[in-house]
């Protein structure tokens, strides 16, 4: 079993800039793709980026240019840099590990991430 631990949430404004991390309580370099999913209120949960070994990433279109995933495996830890932040980024963002389809082995608590003014 591994734990994933969020961290860096918070409030930002519009045009703003924040960076989660996401701590694994064992190494990640087993445990592909990890990644970053999103849920806003009174939506669904939606894939934001993921990074797979030995560095591959994808995004999804409404952060690509804004968002960068990486990791530290030294740290057991993956990030997510979010720039030019915008208030439709408002969710609460989680950690997500082993990431099949719509379903991940591994899932943090989430972090909640506000943009506004």
């Amino acid at each position: 079993q591994v734990q994933l631990v969020e961290s860096g949430g918070g409030l930002v404004q519009p045009g703003g800039s924040l960076r989660l991390s996401c701590a694994a309580s064992r190494s990640i370099l087993g445990i592909n793709p990890m990644g970053w999913y999103r849920q806003a209120p009174g939506k669904e949960r939606e894939l934001v980026a993921t990074i797979r070994s030995p560095g591959r990433t994808t995004y999804a279109d409404f952060v690509k240019g804004r968002f960068t995933i990486s990791r530290d495996i030294a740290k057991n830890t993956v990030y997510l840099q979010m720039n030019s932040l915008k208030p439709e980024d408002t969710a609460v963002y989680y950690c997500a590990g082993g990431i099949n389809g719509g379903v991940a082995d591994y899932w943090g608590q989430g972090t909640q991430v506000t943009v506004s003014s």
